[in-house]
């Protein structure tokens, strides 16, 4: 089991073309910790942002009656993947993972692969 700093170093080291990656807290919209990011990618802005998305996308899904849970959500870029991969678990409700990726360097079916298994081993 990884903590939430062994965590997001395994995302930064091994998913090609990560720009950073944040534990976000939905219920509060606070980074839980980040990684990465920088003056062009402000993690705790992203991480206030990607709540918002994470609340409307819920929203909908109960306005229709969907009895599904949501497993990651995509947002394209022109240069970059930003993934946000919901947590579920013990422990682990109302949280999620941030990742931008790098659009010319990522591989995005390995970067959902790779943020999976980094949420399996992950106890918070």
């Amino acid at each position: 089991m990884a903590n939430t700093e062994t965590a997001l170093k395994e995302a930064m080291t091994s998913i090609e073309g990560a720009l950073g990656v944040a534990l976000v807290d939905y219920s509060s919209g606070m980074a839980l910790g980040t990684l990465g990011g920088g003056k062009d990618l402000d993690l705790t802005v992203a991480a206030a942002g990607n709540t918002d998305v994470v609340r409307a996308k819920a929203r909908t899904m109960e306005h229709l009656g969907l009895k599904d849970g949501i497993e990651d959500i995509l947002i394209t870029l022109g240069t970059q993947y930003h993934l946000i991969r919901l947590l579920s678990g013990r422990g682990k409700d109302n949280l999620f993972l941030y990742l931008a990726l790098d659009k010319g360097r990522a591989n995005l079916a390995m970067a959902r692969h790779q943020l999976k298994s980094i949420e399996a081993e992950l106890e918070v």
